[in-house]
């Protein structure tokens, strides 16, 4: 159902559609007792005693079959009743006023209201353009992580039925930029982002701290995703710390993954946020910087390559050794590089722009001076990446 707010502009809209506004050459009716009482009424307005009670009239004989046809082109049920109706003969329009013009245009200003027409789904708006610009906006020094996600998404929400669920597994250090790309994927495919009912985070130390509650975890983790994928056409399920999932409960949510169900545009993506293979993919940058080559000169089917081995030769009963990897359910390994020195000064600079406060080149430097850099001897990569960015900042507050 709409949300208040828009529940209360449909009502008005509704009435202003019923109410009308009176045929060319017809008499101006009479105004209304509250109209004589707070002033006057300019001829011809439509909201006397004659429209009130037209207006009156029409909301009480509202059909239903009204009601299904908006509740079918606006939300998407009980199309298959009004289906059959239509089909049976019965009569839907039988207002004067309201006709089926009227419905026409008001649901498709609903739906242009709530974002809904494309996806069917008012929660859903699948903001690629969004999406694309933030991420070439505010996403520094992750050419690779760009490229995949965006392709990814945008290619999987395309597909009329895609024969699985999209998993993406995002490798890389702590403060590269993983839950900030996972947080931007929701909040551009999501009305209200994180926050909605469409979308579960499930942090690893915080939801199943204890391994041995595993099976109680098990089922309760199967619930929560059986029942959002059954509230939701499009799920959206972020693991974060997912190097500390037990591997029972990586199996035991495969089956989520492997298929979709029969209902047409089921689809949903599963996020997995981990710090295995930072290393591999901090040796691979070096390597690089080393040679003289930049680093947007790194090929993704290099470092996708060096990650699938190491996280081959991790130890058992581990993320590396569930199902995901075994049966190939990982549709894409993103690696996030590490950060250096001027991807830093970036994220000190959209630090303060968010803050809406003043800054200088200069204030820049001392932010991104303020990091730990690492090896000990080319001290190129930021050691916590742009993670404690924000909170530095404080320290040149007036």
């Amino acid at each position: 159902l709409p949300a208040p707010r828009e529940l209360g502009c449909f009502v008005l809209v509704l009435l202003l559609l019923l109410g009308g506004s009176g045929s060319p050459g017809t008499t101006p009716p009479p105004r209304a007792p509250w109209a004589e009482e707070h002033g006057a009424v300019p001829e011809g307005a439509p909201w006397g005693r004659v429209r009130y009670e037209a207006v009156k009239k029409h909301l009480g004989a509202l059909s239903k079959h009204y009601w299904q046809y908006l509740a079918c082109k606006v939300w998407q049920e009980g199309c298959e009743q009004e289906e059959k109706q239509r089909g049976e003969g019965e009569a839907s329009w039988g207002f004067p006023l309201v006709g089926q013009d009227y419905l026409e245009i008001l649901s498709a200003w609903y739906c242009s209201f709530g974002k809904c027409c494309e996806t069917g789904d008012c929660r859903i708006i699948n903001n690629i353009t969004g999406l694309e610009a933030e991420l070439n906006g505010q996403l520094h020094g992750q050419h690779l992580a760009k490229a995949v996600v965006l392709r990814a998404v945008q290619g999987f929400l395309q597909s009329p039925r895609p024969p699985k669920a999209l998993v993406l597994s995002f490798h890389g250090w702590s403060g590269t930029g993983k839950n900030f790309v996972a947080r931007m994927v929701a909040t551009h495919l999501y009305r209200d982002g994180l926050r909605s009912d469409c979308v579960r985070v499930f942090v690893s130390l915080l939801h199943f701290p204890h391994h041995n509650y595993v099976d109680s975890y098990k089922a309760q983790l199967q619930r929560q995703i059986s029942e959002t994928l059954q509230r939701c056409r499009q799920a959206l399920l972020i693991f974060d710390e997912a190097e500390k999932l037990h591997s029972d409960l990586l199996d035991a949510i495969t089956p989520f993954m492997a298929l979709h169900g029969q209902a047409d545009q089921q689809r949903s993506i599963f996020l997995f946020l981990s710090n295995l293979g930072g290393n591999t993919i901090n040796e691979v940058a070096l390597e690089f910087w080393r040679a003289g080559r930049a680093r947007e000169e790194i090929p993704l089917e290099l470092l996708e390559q060096r990650l699938r081995l190491e996280l081959q030769e991790a130890a058992e009963n581990s993320y590396a050794h569930s199902q995901l990897l075994r049966e190939n359910l990982i549709d894409f390994v993103v690696p996030f590089l590490p950060l250096e020195y001027q991807h830093v000064r970036l994220c000190a600079r959209d630090a303060f722009l968010a803050r809406g406060l003043p800054y200088t080149e200069a204030t820049l430097d001392q932010v991104a001076q303020m990091m730990v850099f690492v090896p000990k001897e080319e001290k190129l990569f930021s050691a916590q990446g742009c993670k404690s960015v924000p909170q530095r900042i404080n320290y040149f507050l007036p």
